[in-house]
């Protein structure tokens, strides 16, 4: 993980039985939609609604999940949301994933949020007011 992490977000998502693959453990491709799931939260709790028509909007350019730990279902996935140093038009986002009432690490991630231009389709800046958000891992940075 980066650095100088601050946390943004935390999401509580239920696992539901057709989460689970033929090994009886959340299926591997589900993490990606937990920590989906807590970004899309994050990005609306900021005012930047997930809208198509946006002029501007967030991909990710990259994704990745180390699975520590099967989740099983029932349970309750807590999926805590980090930022990394901001760059022009991206950040760095970390997600750690436990069960509701436990202290394992079930799995963590990364994933690289970019803004776009709906227009084009090309990078643009980061909105100051998602800037502003990040400021803590910014100038926490030594």
């Amino acid at each position: 993980m980066d650095h100088i992490r601050t946390l943004l977000h935390a999401a509580r998502i239920p696992v539901r039985w057709g989460d689970m693959d033929a090994l009886g453990h959340v299926n591997n491709t589900v993490y990606f939609r937990y920590m989906e799931q807590a970004r899309v939260e994050w990005l609306e709790s900021l005012g930047q609604a997930i809208d198509p028509g946006r002029k501007e909007g967030v991909v990710i350019v990259n994704a990745s999940c180390t699975f520590l730990v099967p989740i099983t279902y029932p349970a309750t996935v807590e999926v805590q949301l980090f930022a990394g140093n901001p760059g022009r038009s991206s950040v760095p986002t970390y997600y750690r994933m436990y069960c509701a009432g436990e202290e394992t690490l079930y799995a963590e991630g990364e994933a690289k949020v970019i803004w776009i231009s709906g227009v084009t389709g090309k990078s643009v800046p980061l909105p100051d007011h998602i800037r502003a958000r990040l400021a803590p891992a910014a100038s926490s940075h030594g």
